[in-house]
């Protein structure tokens, strides 16, 4: 197991451990929670032992194999199955070993060293290696490119891989989802849970953690306290924690209290002296216990739009990609023939697996892209909020937030668009200060912040311009939980639009009441919640596993000899007779049924007929706002594009209570 007993370690002048003491077993499964800065990295740093603790006692088994993932950018011109292969560091060694024995001659040391081989799994050590790289979002005609070819964010899914390779008794991973889409973590989560070792997790996605983990340790103050359960155990019992602590506390103040009365009155007299100088010590005895000193937690809020255009955008026979680099080429097409409508407070979540085009979408619907065919008519007025996946999209590493925020200001000017937001500098002081920039912090430059820092700045000015829609490209890649936390209560309190594309989970569920699937070059409404896709997400990576299962049994089939037939099916065992008076009951009972469920089945089948004709007349609609039309035109269509809406939620929720009363009456 791994040890720490009163454990002092420093970076720096800071002290990040102080005394902490913990235990993990093995086999266990464990976040690593906290805040930032308070010392989770550090913590890996002392169990990979990149760091050493300043005092007490630290202990991991050394017979232990450790992986984790590399924080570097690999640069190789290997390609992306040998570079994950290699990542196997017993295989690697065993490999090593075959080469210097046949150099050596010693036929009985090339014998032990070929068995080595074999044990280290090298006859299906591509196999394996190809399955982590594809399971993490690669293509199949992507596993022999060369590492060099890929992006950095791809890179980092090589180096995870590799990692997931590496035969290993305890596995680090530091905050491994923040380059993976929802499909990747999806086959990650599955990954994980049949990892027979012992991991530490750090991670700000509180749905992956739930269902990876089974212990939680919290670093706070300096101290490691070991939470049995998942994050969401883990947050039920801190604040149960929380709130004994705080009544303990308040018991013991007002004992103290009574203490210190009976001293202040009755320590000038004589006849009571000894007993005042008694609870003198009593209270210099007494083990203080802290208040709760609850963490600042950090808040904002959308300020109201200006105005909110109904439908917001629309999109007519519309093609998504990219221009060609060069002249003469021809362009990247993404996504075509697409014809859909934003409408004034839709919650979107935009899924699809990795280069299906989401973020495309969201570039072009921004205006960083052009639309390669058809055409996107705006509502009079819309006013885009954009959160680009990269942060240093937008903004400059020279500059620091002040300079970022009276450039915006200026921009905003120029264009006739100001928000009514505060333009004077100390005003925008003041703005930044509610995002948690304050003091000098206003005069950093960009260049030296943390991702959760830049992520902030880039809130702050989407905020400051008030959009009417927003559009959110992985918000949360360097958010910690309680910045999501603050993110997920300004979107639902938000009054305008908002289209969000990202793999947290429980932000999606929380913000987002409809889904679009971006699949197969085009887009369709997703008919299901999360849990829906996280199944359809796991029945497509089956059936592509069970494809490539045929492919390679095909050949073996053909040669392998014709199988004996099936033996024909045993015949069901017969019903024993029922009686008479048992088939008049059970008539009369099918009969009481049909007259109690008559009416509700009649109400059924109104309410069906009703919902295909607001179907078809929803989707005749759309059709025409697709169409070029006036500002006027658009307008009505829009408000009778919310009624049809608002009557089909009606008409579900009926449908529901409908078949539930019909299934409820059946069970009697």
């Amino acid at each position: 197991m791994i040890t720490l007993k009163n454990v002092v370690l420093r970076r720096g002048v800071k002290v990040l451990l102080d005394g902490a003491s913990c235990v993990i077993n093995p086999g266990e499964k464990v976040g690593l929670v906290g805040r930032n800065g308070a010392g989770k990295s550090s913590l890996f740093g002392l169990l990979n032992h990149t760091l050493h603790e300043d005092k007490g006692d630290f202990y991991v088994p050394p017979q232990w194999r450790m992986a984790q993932v590399a924080q570097d950018m690999p640069e190789t011109d290997q390609t992306a199955t040998q570079f994950v292969i290699e990542g196997d560091v017993t295989l690697l060694a065993a490999q090593q070993e075959v080469t210097a024995s046949e150099e050596s001659g010693d036929g009985e040391r090339m014998a032990h060293a070929y068995m080595a081989l074999h044990d280290a799994g090298a006859h299906d050590a591509p196999a394996r290696a190809q399955a982590l790289i594809l399971g993490l979002g690669f293509r199949t005609d992507e596993l022999e490119r060369p590492v060099n070819s890929f992006s950095g964010g791809w890179r980092m899914r090589l180096q995870l891989a590799r990692a997931l390779m590496c035969p290993s008794e305890l596995l680090l991973l530091d905050e491994p989802t923040n380059h993976l889409d929802l499909d990747a973590l999806v086959w990650l989560e599955a990954w994980l849970k049949r990892y027979e070792g012992t991991m530490l997790v750090i991670s700000h996605d509180r749905e992956f953690l739930d269902a990876v983990t089974n212990v939680t340790v919290h670093i706070h103050n300096a101290q490691l306290t070991r939470y049995g359960g998942n994050y969401s155990r883990f947050e039920d019992m801190r604040a149960e924690q929380m709130a004994l602590q705080q009544s303990a506390f308040a018991k013991q103040q007002e004992k103290m209290a009574h203490l210190q009365k009976f001293i202040d009155r009755f320590k000038a007299k004589a006849s009571k002296a000894k007993q005042a100088q008694s609870r003198v010590k009593a209270l210099e005895r007494m083990e203080k216990i802290g208040p709760v000193l609850a963490d600042a937690e950090f808040t904002f809020e959308f300020a109201e739009p200006q105005n909110l255009p109904n439908p917001m955008l629309a999109m007519s026979d519309a093609s998504f990609g990219y221009p060609p680099p060069d002249e003469g080429s021809e362009p990247t097409v993404i996504v075509r023939n697409i014809s859909r409508s934003v409408l004034a407070g839709q919650r979107i979540g935009i899924l699809g697996a990795n280069g299906q085009g989401k973020s495309t979408v969201v570039k072009t619907i921004a205006r960083d892209l052009h639309p390669l065919a058809g055409q996107i008519t705006e509502g009079k007025g819309l006013n885009i909020g954009y959160f680009a996946q990269q942060e240093l999209d937008v903004l400059r590493p020279a500059d620091t937030p002040l300079e970022h925020m009276i450039r915006l200001v200026r921009e905003c000017t120029a264009e006739g668009r100001l928000s009514g937001q505060p333009t004077r500098e100390q005003d925008l002081r003041s703005f930044l200060g509610n995002f948690n920039f304050t003091g000098d912090q206003v005069k950093q430059s960009v260049g030296s912040m943390s991702g959760g820092e830049k992520a902030r700045l880039v809130l702050c000015m989407i905020v400051w311009q008030r959009p009417n829609l927003l559009l959110l490209d992985e918000p949360t890649n360097h958010l910690d939980l309680a910045t999501r936390e603050a993110l997920s209560v300004a979107l639902n309190e938000f009054e305008g639009t908002v289209m969000l594309v990202s793999h947290d989970r429980a932000l999606l569920r929380a913000v987002c009441d409809e889904f679009w699937l971006v699949s197969r070059g085009g887009i369709e409404p997703f008919d299901g919640d999360l849990d829906d896709y996280q199944r359809y997400l796991l029945d497509m990576a089956k059936q592509s596993r069970e494809a490539q299962r045929q492919e390679q049994r095909g050949a073996q089939r053909a040669a392998a000899p014709a199988e004996a037939p099936a033996p024909a099916p045993s015949k069901k065992p017969t019903q024993p007779g029922r009686t008479p008076e048992q088939k008049r009951a059970d008539a009369q009972r099918r009969q009481q049924l049909a007259e109690k469920t008559k009416p509700l089945k009649k109400e059924l089948d109104q309410n069906e007929k009703r919902m295909t004709q607001l179907a078809q007349e929803k989707a005749d609609l759309e059709a025409a706002m697709a169409q070029p039309i006036s500002q006027g035109d658009m307008a009505d269509m829009g408000r009778r594009l919310k009624a049809l809406s608002d009557e089909t939620d009606t008409l579900e929720a009926r449908w529901l209570e409908l078949h539930e009363a019909i299934e409820e009456l059946g069970r009697f």
